[in-house]
């Protein structure tokens, strides 16, 4: 039936009638906003580590990274793993977004650069969520057209897949899609290497592959697309960008405590970064079973290896699992994206002095916006790498505000209002969106945009007046507050956004939790060389040291596996 067996529907079938039932059992628990966009704060790591790879993860991904490793080798792999070098700064980022006690990214752009800028960055947000929303629905449809050859219409899976993740959304909230992320992880991180035995028997083991390929498959550097400088070039716009990301203000922060919001970011996307080596050799072992893909039909590679390689019952188990890589990433999309539009535009411009109960129904309503914006965005796109490399330019134009904003007391609103317009005329003038651009490849796009943005954004706030002294003292107090200490909060009237479920208090009478190895490097970069001492900074140090050993083994691995066979 519809190109699957009954086993296979049997299987996607009750796969997610579970989530489903999951979504409708965490209604009790959603009593307010606070619940509904960031779950209380309440969850561990392990339920943060699970959030952070279901949230991350998405379907579009191993399409994009199956489909450049078949024309590119492992090289297409960079396509993922140009955030394989920012992962150890979320260790340092996570506590940030913890400590400011904020709901969303609009909250930091707003309290720190005036509500003026949380609307820009929340319509920003909202075309990033609508975006990535599109993008994964674009994925899983290539992918279900290929695996049962037409039979099942794209059309009609990316609805039953979109009311079955909106349902458990609107209803459960971040609470939701924080526990059914933890799931749908773990089959995510077990299928994306399922089908590499069944490739490697189908094709008669390594040596054969290797022999019938030429050797710069096996390269993680290609001669043309993705070339050594296009890698540095897009590792540094993924550091600059991500920090604005919108979702990550609840994957970094959603943590009942700091170090649940370490680990969780960290290590759930190192888990990620491992899973991306199983897409790449998927679409390397695809170029020498499936030769003759050009063009975008490359991204068909991954939903062949499935309708070729996998038995009846796996096939339905792949499938569910993608499908639960889309619901994953748009339930928190959803959530986050209704955050930003009744906190940062609804509350703030047209109805301010509602009950919280109003706020509730307006963040479902909302949560719709999204998702039919995302379907819309899924027919225009031609390919999935389009939309991948759209979404690293418009992030990055936010990203230097963000920075700025952590490292840099005298960062103001002006640099913002110039920093990012000029960042997005140099996109407009080197690309190929208007007839008269120069296209210019993206890594030279980066080259020039980045700097431009710093420069401009610098140079802008020391010719402006600062920010208000009290707007910028309560932002850093906040910082400069671990969790765990808020009753300094309180003593010194901050108001925090959202503290969470309680945790244990800090002694008053023993030295600061910052002065025993919770203070923040990132936070005083710009007086470390003044302040720094291990003791100060112990959990920084050890967990960012921790977090490069982790990318140097993950990138060893890769090395070593494309060399068995050779």
């Amino acid at each position: 039936m519809f190109g699957l067996s009954y086993l296979d529907l049997a299987v996607i079938g009750g796969y997610f009638a579970i989530l489903t039932w999951i979504g409708v059992r965490t209604y009790a628990s959603v009593t307010n906003t606070g619940d509904y966009f960031m779950g209380g704060r309440r969850f561990n790591k392990f339920l943060m580590i699970g959030h952070a790879m279901g949230t991350g993860t998405h379907t579009d991904q191993p399409v994009a990274v199956a489909g450049a490793c078949y024309q590119h080798g492992l090289a297409g792999i960079w396509y993922q793993w140009m955030w394989m070098f920012s992962t150890p700064f979320y260790w340092l980022l996570s506590p940030v977004y913890r400590r400011l006690r904020y709901i969303t990214t609009g909250d930091f752009f707003e309290r720190r650069y005036g509500r003026v800028l949380g609307a820009w960055y929340a319509a920003m947000g909202l075309l990033y969520f609508t975006t990535n929303t599109g993008l994964m629905l674009k994925g899983t449809a290539t992918t279900i057209d290929v695996v049962t050859s037409g039979k099942v219409p794209s059309d009609y899976a990316v609805m039953i897949m979109t009311v079955l993740f909106v349902t458990y959304s609107v209803i459960g909230g971040l609470v939701a899609a924080v526990i059914t992320d933890f799931i749908q992880s773990l089959f995510i991180l077990i299928l994306s290497f399922l089908l590499i035995p069944f490739a490697l028997n189908a094709a008669g083991g390594i040596g054969a592959i290797h022999d019938g390929l030429p050797a710069e498959m096996f390269s993680f550097i290609a001669p043309q697309e993705i070339t050594l400088f296009f890698i540095v070039m897009v590792i540094l716009n993924g550091l600059v960008s991500i920090v604005v990301q919108p979702h990550h203000m609840a994957v970094g922060g959603a943590g009942k405590e700091e170090f649940a919001c370490r680990t969780g970011w960290t290590y759930g996307n190192f888990l990620k970064r491992l899973m991306t080596l199983g897409w790449a050799f998927v679409g390397v072992f695809a170029a020498f079973l499936f030769p003759g893909l050009e063009g975008h039909d490359r991204e068909m590679a991954f939903g062949l290896a499935i309708n070729n390689l996998l038995p009846a019952g796996l096939i339905g188990l792949m499938l569910a699992s993608m499908a639960a890589a889309v619901m994953s990433s748009c339930d928190s999309f959803m959530v986050g994206g209704s955050a930003l539009f009744t906190r940062n535009f609804y509350r703030r411009f047209i109805s301010p002095d509602k009950d919280d109960r109003h706020y509730m129904m307006v963040a479902r309503i909302a949560s719709f916006v999204v998702v039919v914006g995302g379907v819309a965005y899924a027919y225009w796109l031609d390919s999935v790498i389009q939309g991948v490399v759209i979404l690293w330019k418009f992030t990055a134009f936010f990203g230097v505000s963000f920075w700025m904003a952590l490292v840099w007391k005298r960062a103001n609103r002006y640099g913002v209002y110039v920093s990012v317009p000029l960042m997005a005329a140099c996109v407009i003038v080197t690309g190929d969106m208007v007839p008269w651009g120069l296209h210019w490849d993206i890594e030279y796009q980066i080259a020039l945009y980045l700097p431009v943005g710093f420069l401009s954004f610098i140079i802008a706030s020391l010719l402006t007046p600062p920010e208000p002294e009290k707007q910028v003292s309560d932002f850093y107090t906040l910082l400069a507050t671990p969790v765990g200490e808020e009753y300094k909060l309180h003593e010194a009237g901050v108001e925090m956004v959202l503290e969470g479920v309680p945790v244990q208090q800090a002694d008053p009478k023993l030295p600061s939790l910052s002065e025993r190895g919770h203070s923040l490097i990132l936070v005083d970069l710009l007086s470390l060389s003044k302040k720094f001492s291990f003791k100060r900074y112990r959990i920084d140090v050890l967990g960012f040291g921790a977090a490069w050993l982790f990318v140097g083994a993950i990138i060893l691995l890769g090395l070593v596996l494309a060399r068995v066979g050779a």
